[in-house]
């Protein structure tokens, strides 16, 4: 298998792609040895430095042993976008490409991994007014509030997002109030840009779907193993920054349970508590976003039912036909 699949006009590359705990960065790291590829970062927040263990980045050897692109590259202070990171991922493909690697994106960010499949608009940045507007409406309304703000000023973008994702609606009711056109219209636009539009590469991807019983009780463990690593410090080095709590990084899985527990509000065993339950609930949408979004147009999508641990967990028959549907010819 090695050198990868020969290299089609356009060129090829592969997603992997999955709810958070289901083995997506073990199974990116196999492909890459076996098809002498790369790895390259479609989380969000494991693009911040600071986050190394809550984010559960590659370890140091596990990075040194195929190229990684996009891990810890961001401060926490500065918010990562869809449209920074596809423009980062796109450069980083390209180098991949020269170097005679098959790039592997890997992540959880649907919303990433979709500007970059389908293309993103160059949206106008926010004004200052409209994103203090954004924060004071869903702090004293709520997401579902703001929601149906939304719903009245740009119908559009409000029925794609979930009226419980204050993050996305703050967002949009941002983009409406700074531009007057609704996020929905500005995506469109996107799409028709050529510079803009779709990435000039033949995706194909690897979706993981595990039990949701498995899923569980991976975090779980994923999470414990966190606070042995040390997660703890690292939460509270992050917190003595005195960023804003409105940034992507202060709201990562883990931060804001342990930031309660650092402030003298509830238990360790609590915070670990609510940290798995909120990631478990994360992960449910998840799950339902991959099921429904297509990352690799025409149907180039393998599905594997279960959590990736390792390649001996397949049949040879399995492993056979996976690596048949992830070589295309020609």
């Amino acid at each position: 298998m090695q050198g990868g699949p020969p290299s089609p006009d356009p060129p090829w590359a592969l997603i992997v792609a999955g709810p958070t705990a289901s083995g997506k960065s073990a199974l990116a790291l196999a492909l890459a040895e076996r098809l002498g590829g790369a790895v390259i970062n479609a989380d969000a927040m494991q693009t911040y430095r600071e986050l190394r263990i809550l984010t559960a980045r590659p370890t140091p050897e596990e990075e040194a042993r195929v190229p990684h692109f996009l891990y810890g590259v961001r401060p926490a202070a500065e918010a990562g976008s869809a449209a920074w990171w596809r423009g980062a991922a796109l450069a980083a493909m390209a180098a991949c490409r020269a170097a005679g690697l098959v790039p592997i994106l890997c992540g959880g960010s649907g919303m990433y991994l979709h500007a970059l499949i389908h293309g993103i608009a160059d949206i106008p940045r926010p004004t200052a007014a409209a994103r203090a507007e954004a924060r004071a409406r869903l702090a004293a309304e709520g997401p579902a509030g703001l929601h149906a703000a939304l719903a009245a000023a740009d119908p559009a973008t409000a029925a794609r997002l979930n009226p419980a994702d204050g993050q996305r609606i703050a967002r949009a009711w941002e983009v409406w109030r700074s531009t007057g056109r609704g996020l929905a219209a500005w995506q469109q636009d996107g799409q028709q840009d050529e510079k803009a539009g779709p990435a000039p590469w033949r995706f194909r991807a690897v979706k993981l779907d595990p039990p949701r019983a498995a899923l569980r009780a991976a975090i779980e463990a994923r999470f414990a193993a966190m606070l042995a690593a040390g997660a703890l410090a690292e939460a509270r080095a992050l917190l003595a920054l005195g960023l804003d709590p409105a940034l992507p990084a202060l709201r990562a899985h883990g931060v804001p349970e342990l930031a309660a527990h650092l402030r003298g509000e509830i238990g360790l065993a609590e915070a670990a508590r609510r940290a798995c339950l909120a990631t478990g609930r994360y992960t449910k949408r998840q799950a339902t976003w991959f099921r429904h979004h297509s990352l690799a147009p025409g149907g180039e999508t393998h599905t594997i039912h279960a959590r990736f641990t390792d390649l001996t967990q397949f049949s040879e028959r399995e492993l056979a036909e996976f690596f048949n549907f992830l070589c295309p010819r020609g």
